[in-house]
């Protein structure tokens, strides 16, 4: 049990028992104890509960990955068809308070801070859309002192402008700070738990707001109750068992659909990457399990949107979308700036695949795939 009291000032807590059923199962369940029976149960099952999610992240499902991606190709074209959606991340503050030891924007990490300025904001945002993107994703550093509720609201109220569907990847918020982003624009939250072992998170994560494990877990459901259409889920594979991380990420997402049936849910697929100054070695999470993470989810949930990002290889990254991805960003830069202007300040980690969105359009278009640039209208 994660306490209440250990939240900080301003934080708001809420009454759910989410954390406390997800976490009871996902580290009470012996991923071990699966047999191949088990996974091929999984795939066949019409509507699978909790123990077919793990058995297919289980060990015992490395030999059934085939089967597992027969099984998600056709839940994705029952629910998305051929259809991809594209889009791109704006970074525009890379100030931190936390103390995340895997983590280029860290506080004590050695690099150029920059933060943009409305015009800046504005000018980033005109020359994303001239590229044909109709979604953006605006992220800051976790940093209230820098980049505070209403500077975010401003970046939404300006992307409301330009863009027609508008997410945010920031720093947990209470519920009438993301009814506020609400209102000024924006439709989905996206937030990472990092890593679901509380333990493995307290020693990641030494110092700043974002040490508070459980207001962070809260942050999808306090996003729900503020009015947000959809919430994004992940945990950042190669901080812990990427396995049990995968498990209680799926659980923590499903558990929240079944309370809050109208919000759309997704899932983002990210790993470990390298970063500037860093030196922090974590679990080697292969691309194969990277794929069996991805299949398990599309068959779990199959409605669920699946996010595939620029950390990843375009190679991987090109297989991955139709079969159970159904998002893919483009022309990323993860700095701050460098789309309209030059660069102000350093990235928060490495990309794989730098390809732009006419790239990735013309890939996806040769695999027989659709790229969507919206497929939402405001009313």
């Amino acid at each position: 049990m994660i306490a209440d009291a250990d939240y900080e000032e301003g934080m708001e807590p809420i009454r759910s028992d989410i954390m406390e059923r997800t976490l009871s199962k996902a580290f009470g369940t012996d991923l071990n104890s699966f047999t191949g029976r088990d996974v091929r149960n999984a795939i066949v099952r019409d509507r699978l509960d909790i123990d077919d999610l793990a058995a297919l992240l289980s060990p015992a499902a490395e030999d059934h990955l085939e089967d597992m991606a027969h099984r998600a190709r056709e839940e994705t074209q029952r629910y998305f068809g051929n259809s991809v959606n594209i889009f791109t991340p704006l970074y525009t503050s890379n100030h931190c308070e936390n103390g995340c030891v895997y983590c280029g924007f860290g506080r004590d990490n050695v690099i150029r801070r920059a933060k943009l300025s409305p015009e800046e904001v504005d000018s980033e945002m005109l020359n994303i859309a001239r590229s044909g993107l109709a979604e953006i994703l605006i992220l800051t550093g976790e940093s209230r002192t820098a980049s505070g509720p209403e500077f975010i609201g401003d970046c939404v109220r300006t992307a409301a402008k330009h863009f027609r569907n508008v997410g945010v990847e920031v720093y947990p918020l209470n519920v009438h700070e993301y009814r506020h982003l609400r209102d000024c624009g924006a439709d989905y939250v996206t937030i990472f738990q990092e890593t679901y072992d509380p333990v493995r998170y307290a020693e990641l994560h030494p110092f700043g707001p974002k040490k508070v494990f459980r207001y962070r877990f809260d942050s999808q459901e306090r996003a729900l109750m503020g009015g947000m259409r959809g919430v994004a889920f992940g945990a950042l594979l190669g901080l812990g068992d990427f396995r049990r991380d995968a498990m209680a990420c799926g659980i923590h997402a499903y558990l929240l659909q079944r309370k809050y049936p109208h919000g759309e849910i997704s899932f983002s697929l990210p790993r470990l990457r390298p970063f500037i100054n860093g030196t922090y070695s974590a679990e080697t999470v292969s691309e194969r399990h990277l794929l069996q993470v991805a299949l398990a989810y599309r068959i779990f949930m199959p409605f669920s949107g699946q996010t595939i990002s620029s950390r990843e290889s375009s190679s991987f990254r090109d297989n991955v979308v139709g079969l159970s991805a159904t998002k893919i960003s483009a022309g990323v830069m993860v700095g701050i700036g460098g789309h309209a202007e030059e660069k102000k300040g350093d990235e928060q980690f490495d990309i794989s695949d730098t390809r732009s969105v006419s790239e990735i359009r013309k890939a996806l278009t040769e695999r027989g795939l659709q790229p969507v640039f919206n497929d939402y209208v405001r009313v």
